[in-house]
């Protein structure tokens, strides 16, 4: 057994199950949702609170009720996607952005899950998935631990290629512990959908009002109030796993070399 608990989440913070449960999947359902769905459950349950945009939200269902949500959507950008699948359509790869089951969920219900997922998304003509784990705690100013940082282990049992890390990169990290991202900077510079979202954080914390301000006028606004609120912190990569969901194209999809899984530090 690669660990002796699973990861769940409820009301954004972190809980464990022993890892050798084993669920009764006749409770179980798995469903096509919706994008609204997904972010709703996601902003309620996960420590991040935000989920990219999803084109495969998956809903877990137990006796009916919501208890999970795998949601699978466009990379990053292009150029992420060429850099993994150069062959692939943009419809054809997905990434894993939010893998997140509430406590109920027995130990094993993950690997489950994400075989019926993987299942939905052939169906949909998809035949690879990227996703990433985040091993960096976060903390917030309170002491409180929003995410202990994770190696992907769910990824490692259900045979996900590692193949090393995400670029090294500093990020803005806000008091309760979650980061302001570059893609949550950018929208609200460029007054896109959901950037309110962004400004309401930031007001709360202190900011003055941004109102209708967008380019010039707002990323000034943001470079003033960005170091008075947010902390650096230097963050060396997210450990990537790829998988490919056709067997016959295994050989040029997965091209790039299987490095030795990471393991799990134990705090001396």
């Amino acid at each position: 057994m690669i660990t002796d608990v699973v990861q769940r989440w409820e009301g954004g913070r972190e809980r464990y199950r022993p890892a050798g449960e084993v669920i009764n999947t006749a409770e179980f359902e798995v469903a096509r949702g919706t994008d609204a769905e997904a972010r709703a459950f996601v902003a309620e349950h996960h420590y991040a609170k935000t989920c990219g945009p999803t084109a495969h939200p998956f809903m877990l269902y137990r006796h009916g009720e919501l208890v999970g949500v795998g949601a699978f959507g466009p990379p990053p950008s292009m150029a992420a996607h060429r850099a993994i699948f150069p062959t692939l359509a943009i419809t054809q790869a997905v990434t894993l952005g939010r893998f997140v089951l509430r406590h109920e969920v027995a130990g094993n219900g993950e690997s489950w899950f994400i075989a019926r997922c993987f299942d939905m998304l052939r169906t949909a003509g998809v035949v690879a998935v990227e996703s990433c784990a985040d091993p960096v705690r976060r903390v917030a100013l309170d002491g409180a631990v929003r995410h202990r940082g994770h190696v992907g282990t769910i990824y490692q049992a259900t045979n996900g290629r590692y193949i090393g890390r995400t670029n090294a990169a500093t990020l803005r990290m806000l008091p309760d512990g979650t980061c302001l991202s570059n893609r949550a900077q950018g929208k609200l510079v460029r007054g896109e959908r959901g950037s309110d979202a962004t400004a309401r954080h930031l007001e709360a914390l202190g900011a003055d009002a941004l109102g209708d301000r967008t380019g010039e006028a707002a990323l000034e606004w943001l470079r003033y109030w960005r170091p008075r609120l947010t902390t650096s912190l230097r963050h060396p990569g997210n450990h990537r796993y790829v998988w490919c969901l056709d067997k016959r194209r295994r050989a040029e999809i997965l091209k790039a070399p299987a490095l030795a899984y990471p393991k799990i530090q134990i705090a001396a």
